[in-house]
């Protein structure tokens, strides 16, 4: 019984510690994504600028605005694409491991004990058909241990 405790406490604590990983990258991502975020709207108003000073006069600083523009995407774009790439299977493998030995021995031990219910329950079914032949085999030893033992204690 305790190695059932034991296997779902560590269970338990290993699926803790996956969901905060996953957390962890999931929050990493949505920072990296608004401040892609952020970059693209600044690039947008850098992009709205340089058109208006394009219309405004044919060359010069709507050149210069509009680079500024084009490099903010490109920076944002890589950023998502940075975001993209995080992956928190590489940093859960070991717990996700130990979480699957675990649950492989708690499946063992429940196996274990439905061959005890089911020998048990098999010895009920002997004692059913035939109460006094199941009851001499199992009592039998212990009665012949205990009755040797008061034989050596009276001497």
């Amino acid at each position: 019984m305790k190695r059932i405790v034991r296997n779902a406490s560590i269970i338990l604590r290993t699926e803790s510690l996956i969901t905060q990983r996953r957390l962890a990258v999931a929050r990493k991502q949505l920072t990296l994504v608004a401040f892609a975020g952020l970059v693209a709207v600044l690039g947008l108003v850098m992009l709205n600028v340089a058109a208006y000073q394009a219309l405004q006069t044919s060359l010069g600083a709507p050149t210069a605005a509009l680079i500024v523009a084009v490099v903010n995407f490109i920076l944002a774009g890589g950023l998502l694409l940075w975001a993209g790439k995080a992956n928190a299977d590489a940093e859960i493998g070991a717990v996700t491991e130990v979480r699957d030995m675990a649950i492989a021995d708690l499946e063992s031990e429940i196996d274990e004990m439905k061959d005890e219910a089911t020998a048990i329950i098999e010895d009920l079914r002997g004692i059913r058909r035939d109460p006094l032949g199941a009851m001499t085999s199992s009592l039998l030893l212990p009665l012949l241990s205990a009755l040797l033992k008061s034989l050596r204690s009276e001497k």
